[in-house]
């Protein structure tokens, strides 16, 4: 059935594919690993998820057990990495959905090894091991990263598939931390190397690292903001073509005349200066327009213009000043996309909000349904 209130988001997936592809031609040789957690950061991580397998994407990686158990249901079959190392109490779902998580302690290793025995899982589970060099979220200490090496070895149940990191700064292209952190990995790498542990697929970087750190590429990338066709961080733009994926559109649900000196919306912060007309569109907050963009100089495009948001943005509308445009109900509206010659991009209500682009995107909620064009 149709959506009941016409708003919607448009998710390119050939866009999607470019962007994997031509993210694979950008590190080769190394492998390209499609980040969709966070629902393919707004995007639909099942949709995206069969794209960039498409395109050529080696695996996927989830941030939750969850995530990776909705892609498995969704039937697809291929490697999926879950980036944070599971809670004990979810290691059996992980073994049982070939999910393949990473590890940085002790007890961790142990939960999965033991959920294996119990399964009786015929292969070893691949587990890749997690080691903080300086971004202090998640990871072992690299002095215990020989150890926790050695402890994954022991266990006949486990392989340790891979070794990672993960870089603070690297959207920060001319910022020598990464370098500080990817010199500590290396020789994270070298101990276990002297001690002949495996090391298995080695992977650091994320999008911004991928593109301004050539020389940490190593095995494989965590691609995750760039597949969706943004660039992590202004500094970034236009270094590497990318195609955004998602639009978000609506339809005109009202239009009426104001007069000069009209106060608009809660708080009546927005005042005409003329008579006008003002378009009435189903969307707001809770579906991911920031409330207060208005005030920082948000616009949307009717009629192939751009037109400001008139006042604060509510829960489910908001409201557009369209002057004189022949604006009707029923007419679309864009939020994020192209119309005609004109385009507002998430990088626009990132730099207006004071934010980044992923939670522009990820901020699209779920009552706006997808449609995969």
């Amino acid at each position: 059935m149709d959506a009941l209130r016409p708003v919607w988001a448009e998710v390119d997936l050939d866009a999607v594919r470019a962007n994997v592809r031509t993210l694979r031609a950008l590190v080769a040789p190394a492998t390209v690993c499609a980040v969709v957690k966070a629902d393919g950061y707004g995007h639909g991580a099942v949709a995206v998820s069969k794209a960039a397998i498409d395109a050529g994407a080696a695996c996927l990686a989830v941030a939750l057990v969850e995530e990776g158990v909705q892609l498995r249901h969704a039937g697809i079959d291929a490697p999926i990495l879950v980036l944070s190392e599971p809670v004990p109490s979810a290691a059996e779902t992980v073994v049982a959905h070939r999910l393949t998580p990473v590890v940085y302690t002790a007890t961790g290793i142990d939960a999965l090894a033991k959920a294996a025995l119990s399964l009786g899982a015929r292969d070893p589970v691949a587990v890749h091991l997690k080691v903080d060099t300086g971004m202090h979220r998640v990871g072992c200490d690299p002095a215990d990263a020989v150890a926790l090496a050695a402890h994954v070895v022991d266990r006949p149940e486990l392989v340790l598939a891979g070794v990672c990191t993960h870089f603070a700064v690297a959207d920060e292209p001319e910022n020598a931390y990464t370098e500080t952190q990817r010199l500590l990995f290396e020789e994270v790498l070298g101990a276990l190397r002297a001690q002949e542990l495996p090391t298995g697929t080695v992977h650091a970087c994320n999008t911004a690292a991928a593109i301004a750190a050539p020389n940490a590429r190593y095995d494989m990338v965590r691609a995750g903001i760039g597949i969706y066709g943004l660039a992590p961080s202004p500094a970034l733009a236009g270094r590497v073509e990318l195609v955004p994926a998602l639009a978000v559109k609506a339809r005109v649900s009202y239009t009426q005349t104001l007069p000069a000196g009209a106060r608009v919306s809660y708080g009546l912060r927005y005042e005409t200066a003329a008579t006008t007309r003002v378009a009435t569109v189903p969307i707001g907050y809770a579906d991911g327009v920031p409330r207060e963009l208005a005030q920082r100089g948000g616009e949307v495009l009717v009629a192939g213009r751009r037109r400001p948001i008139a006042g604060t943005v509510t829960m489910d509308q908001l409201m557009v000043d369209v002057a004189d445009l022949s604006v009707g109900v029923g007419d679309e509206v864009v939020l994020l996309g192209r119309q005609g010659e004109e385009r507002i991009g998430a990088e626009e209500w990132a730099e207006q909000m004071d934010t980044i682009v992923y939670t522009v995107v990820c901020g699209v909620g779920p009552r706006v349904p997808r449609r995969y064009v």
